[in-house]
């Protein structure tokens, strides 16, 4: 009599189902992550033109008519990163996520002149 050799179809079901629940974890895990690691990136944007708007007021002695760049790599694709100059010495760098960040906790991002950052939510601004 010969011996068969090989998995039965019981132990291919368990070992799909053991797959299918490590995934089920690690799937909104990693979505997480890449939720914040794009806020980060974001961050490091705005604290860049931040730096770049003082030393144009440090040039002009004025926010006004200051031009910024675009975030650069995949920001735009996550975040509307907008600057407003309320006043000549005042201004705001808002990013709004969009997209597959829209669903972000933080919503949001505003820094202003005065370096007051919101949301002061914890875990939002690194």
């Amino acid at each position: 009599m010969k011996i068969a050799k090989g998995f039965t179809l019981i132990e291919l079901m368990v070992v799909v189902a053991i797959i299918g629940i490590l995934a089920s974890i690690a799937y909104p895990n990693y979505l997480e992550y890449m939720r914040q690691t794009r806020r980060s990136s974001v961050e490091g944007c705005m604290i860049e033109r931040t730096q770049f708007m003082e030393r144009y007021y440090t040039a002009n002695m004025t926010y006004a008519n200051a031009a910024l760049t675009a975030c650069e790599g995949s920001i735009a694709d996550a975040y509307t990163v907008a600057f407003s100059a309320q006043t000549a010495t005042t201004y705001t760098i808002q990013a709004t996520p969009k997209g597959v960040q829209a669903s972000d906790k933080c919503g949001t991002l505003t820094i202003t002149h005065l370096g007051a950052k919101t949301p002061t939510t914890a875990g939002c601004w690194k």
